[in-house]
């Protein structure tokens, strides 16, 4: 996880990519006790492996938690007395702990943003950003942290701009 985001900033493939290792590295934990036909086995590999490139309305983030779901049914549905409720338990709890140590920091700091069609010029000036950021929130409701323009239109007293704000998406 460290080294990919360092080097790519590539959060929802990051934290895909822990998620599956964590799952796969608890499926074979769990499988390597419990006897079974290799074949079998192989083919639950292959069908997750198949899912990301069958479903494209899926978000990278949601088919984690689609593989998260569907790995621990798996791990619950393949205990057997070799494995005891204790590891069973303590597996689970990892497997949602780690989800939960990533996601939700990240949600905390999600922001969002959108487009508009911005009439104050004057307030565009670099001199004026606190109360640019101070007049978007009070005509938007949200809590606007930084704000980008893409072109000035002075013929219309107009800019594009797109406002950055805390919280979710609007």
């Amino acid at each position: 996880y460290g080294v990919y985001y360092r080097l790519y900033r590539g959060r929802e493939f990051a934290f895909t990519y822990v998620i599956f290792n964590v799952i796969t590295f608890s499926l074979c934990v769990l499988l390597r006790k419990v006897p079974m036909e290799l074949g079998f086995a192989l083919g639950l590999f292959a069908v997750f492996g198949i899912l990301r490139y069958r479903t494209e309305e899926i978000r990278m983030r949601d088919l984690t938690y689609l593989f998260i779901v569907i790995g621990i049914g798996i791990l619950n549905a393949v205990a057997n007395k070799k494995v005891s409720l204790v590891e069973l338990v303590t597996v689970n709890v990892v497997i949602v702990g780690i989800t939960a140590l990533i996601e939700l920091p990240a949600a905390a700091r999600r922001q969002g943003s959108t487009p508009m069609l911005y009439d104050n010029l004057t307030l565009l000036r670099p001199d004026q950003h606190s109360a640019l950021l101070a007049d978007l929130a009070n005509r938007t409701g949200l809590e606007v942290v930084r704000v980008q323009v893409h072109k000035i239109d002075l013929l219309r007293d107009a800019a594009e701009i797109t406002v950055f704000y805390r919280g979710p998406k609007v």
